[in-house]
């Protein structure tokens, strides 16, 4: 069996990046640039500007009482020329007028009537927004490597772009089988179960960049399974099925990616998930995941979140990793390594962690409370109260 990492590298391997397309700034939020990089066509800001609504004058004149001479709001073109003794009100973001260095704000004023106003002392500069004092025409401006984020899509609408060259959100099928799987919302049969899984891992695909697509819900029937996963090859970026990848009788998936395409590797050293397949299918890649659905999600966050990031040009999994101690036992399979379930939170002397409930393959309630993956590694037959630990963040730290 492949370790976590071959088994990743190998996946990823297999990465090509979805093509560009162009969209407004305004839809733009938690979609991934082609280029992290902008060449800046304009400075920001482009003209000099007072920083508080105030008074803006020249700091040799100052202290002293000085002429009210107009008036400058934000968005003026025609500027009064500020001279000696003369002083001009201007409003928060409104253009320096010429002759003016400094602005001093209204409340360190004192207006004496008749347009007049007293000043303090004031350092030339002072409340002043100098043109390109943020960026200058000509600065490469370097972007965060992740999906933009609002202040992100500030910069570049500074700059002056409207719309920004993003990778296509990477289509994923996404298939769950099994003659036990009941659609939620139905009622439930004897025997039957509702599939978690379906909705569960369009969640992560969502989470993860892409734009799931649900295939039809297929019994364990080879032809069946066979159709839909052709079907998924050959309209999505990267086909996900989950349940079918054992060796029971009625465990097919595996054996239609074989029959419609390539097997690269089945079976990986990794609890929970030890049942994981990689291969092809009319070359997209095809991932099969885990029935029980703490495997297949958790096998998705190593496996399947990669590679959808690698699909939009990102690297690593965008997670925080850190250490932490653990405050409790915690029994595990000594030949694999495993991702407990756990709980972070800061302690006084740093992360510490607890199980967030049954460590089960099928015990969804732990994932839920969970907050991260503690990783214990293979050859020990438990994680150790009073060691410390990689942990894996999927959630929010307290």
């Amino acid at each position: 069996m492949l370790s976590v990492e071959e088994a990743r590298d190998r996946i990823l391997a297999t990465a090509r990046p979805t093509e560009a397309e162009a969209v407004g700034l305004e839809q733009a939020a938690g979609r991934v640039p082609v280029s992290f990089e902008v060449l800046a066509a304009v400075d920001v800001p482009p003209f000099a500007n007072s920083a508080m609504d105030g008074f803006a004058l020249r700091a040799a004149d100052a202290p002293g009482e000085l002429r009210l001479i107009g008036e400058v709001a934000a968005g003026s073109r025609l500027l009064p020329r500020v001279t000696q003794g003369e002083a001009v009100r201007i409003a928060t973001g409104a253009p320096l007028p010429p002759g003016a260095d400094t602005v001093v704000a209204i409340e360190d004023a004192g207006e004496m009537g008749e347009g007049r106003v007293r000043v303090p002392a004031v350092a030339a500069g002072t409340h002043v927004r100098p043109a390109g004092g943020d960026t200058r025409a000509g600065d490469r401006v370097a972007l965060p490597a992740e999906p933009l984020a609002p202040a992100s899509i500030a910069v570049l609408a500074s700059l002056g772009l409207g719309e920004v060259s993003v990778r296509r959100r990477p289509v994923v099928a996404i298939l769950s089988s099994g003659d036990e799987l009941a659609a939620p919302g139905t009622s439930l049969e004897p025997g039957q179960i509702h599939d978690a899984n379906s909705a569960a891992l369009a969640a992560a695909v969502v989470e993860g960049g892409g734009e799931p697509w649900l295939l039809p819900r297929a019994p364990d029937d080879p032809a069946v399974i066979e159709r839909v996963v052709a079907q998924g090859a050959a309209d999505a970026d990267l086909l996900l099925a989950s349940g079918g990848m054992s060796v029971g009788r009625h465990d097919h998936v595996r054996g239609v990616i074989e029959r419609l395409g390539a097997l690269d590797f089945w079976r990986i050293r990794v609890q929970p998930g030890k049942p994981l397949a990689f291969g092809s299918v009319a070359g997209r890649p095809v991932i099969g995941l885990p029935g029980n659905p703490v495997s297949a999600l958790v096998t998705f966050e190593l496996f399947g979140r990669p590679l959808l990031r690698a699909m939009l040009g990102l690297p690593g999994d965008g997670r925080l990793h850190l250490s932490a101690c653990l405050e409790e036992h915690l029994r595990k399979d000594p030949a694999r390594p495993a991702y407990l379930r756990v709980t972070v939170r800061r302690g006084p002397d740093g992360w510490l962690a607890r199980g967030a409930g049954g460590q089960g393959s099928a015990q969804l309630r732990g994932l839920a409370a969970a907050n991260a993956l503690l990783i214990v590694p293979e050859g020990e037959p438990a994680g150790e109260a009073g060691r410390t630990y990689d942990a894996l963040v999927t959630g929010s730290l307290a």
